[in-house]
């Protein structure tokens, strides 16, 4: 059990534990989750990293399908400027390894945007602590659970 599995139910949040064969040649592990889980890339979202001109890091979680836009996160998070963080820095703050990094059960909390997309659709799909799981939940929970806020940080 990971520390994204365990936040959700400590909270008593309904979800559903989605595991599946992770091929390690796999290029985007979100658009592999989503193949793997017969879900569609809207509904699947990745957790990336950005570091603000201020040196603050903040958690950004966007469909596999779409690009985050850093112009977006700096202003939803009150910045000037964001780019994305080192990997060797985003695995330190989060506790997880690239491609499995949850938004949940982060080891340090960190400022959580998501794109208001996923308010479209009642149960999205995050990485559930490491590569070939997943976890679904209803947005609301995500945000919740994260103590985040939906902000429009994808595009195309």
């Amino acid at each position: 059990m990971t520390p994204a599995i365990r936040a959700a139910e400590a909270a008593g949040v309904p979800h559903q534990v989605v595991e599946y064969a992770h091929d390690p040649r796999a290029r985007s592990y979100g658009l592999e989750a989503a193949q793997a889980t017969g879900q569609p890339p809207e509904r699947v979202l990745k957790t990336l990293l950005a570091r603000l001109d201020d040196g603050r890091l903040v958690v950004a979680v966007v469909p596999v399908a779409m690009r985050l836009d850093l112009k977006a996160l700096a202003s939803a998070a009150g910045a000037k400027r964001a780019v994305m963080a080192e990997p060797r820095d985003a695995e330190r703050a989060t506790g997880y390894v690239v491609g499995g990094i949850s938004p949940l059960g982060q080891k340090r909390r960190l400022p959580t945007l998501i794109d208001t997309s996923a308010e479209a659709h009642d149960r999205i799909f995050v990485s559930a602590g490491r590569r070939g799981l997943e976890i679904a939940l209803a947005p609301a929970d995500l945000r919740a659970l994260t103590e985040g806020r939906f902000a429009a940080i994808a595009r195309d």
